[in-house]
């Protein structure tokens, strides 16, 4: 009698073993068909960035509607300069970015933070002018806001209307 371990039979036996194995493994393991975005509070970074710039911080006064924030951090800019990033996934799933700082030269900042130093036109958000900037072979738009203290700059993958909701929703904090 020939082992059972031995030729193609075998070779088949232990191959359907192995992958019978493997479906009741995936029948038994819980899936989830749920979208999972992590939410990070972002009001103490919002906080301690206010302690270490000399400026009125600028933030959101609440999140866009369905919008959920997942990143935020302060880090060194370029000349010692403090930046602070808040990081969403927005209504339409698509990622946008706000980010600050007094960095000088401000339109090095800017350039920095849009990918590209090219402006493509302005909009309008509230009544305030926003320049706008448009890397194509990332999908990347931008809107930049210049003023004496600091930079504004909010950016990613989402279209224009989606980042002017977050513009509109910037409000300045008092220093202190």
């Amino acid at each position: 009698m020939r082992r059972f371990t031995q030729g193609f039979y075998g070779y088949a036996v232990a191959l359907f073993v192995c992958l019978a194995g493997a479906g009741l493994f995936l029948l038994v393991t819980p899936q989830s068909r749920e979208e999972h975005i992590p939410r990070l509070e972002y009001s103490i970074t919002v906080a301690n960035f206010g302690h270490t710039v000399p400026y009125g911080v600028w933030a959101p006064q609440k999140d866009p509607a369905g919008w959920i924030p997942n990143s935020n951090r302060i880090a060194k800019g370029q000349n010692g300069a403090q930046v602070l990033y808040l990081g969403y996934a927005t209504a339409k799933r698509e990622h946008a970015m706000f980010a600050q700082s007094d960095e000088k030269p401000a339109a090095g900042f800017a350039s920095r933070m849009a990918n590209i130093e090219r402006t493509v036109g302005t909009q309008q958000v509230g009544g305030v002018t926003w320049e706008q900037r448009f890397r194509e072979d990332k999908k990347q738009r931008s809107l930049v806001r210049v003023l004496p203290e600091t930079t504004l700059v909010i950016t990613g993958t989402a279209d224009w209307p989606e980042l002017a909701e977050l513009a509109a929703l910037l409000q300045q904090r008092p220093k202190g």
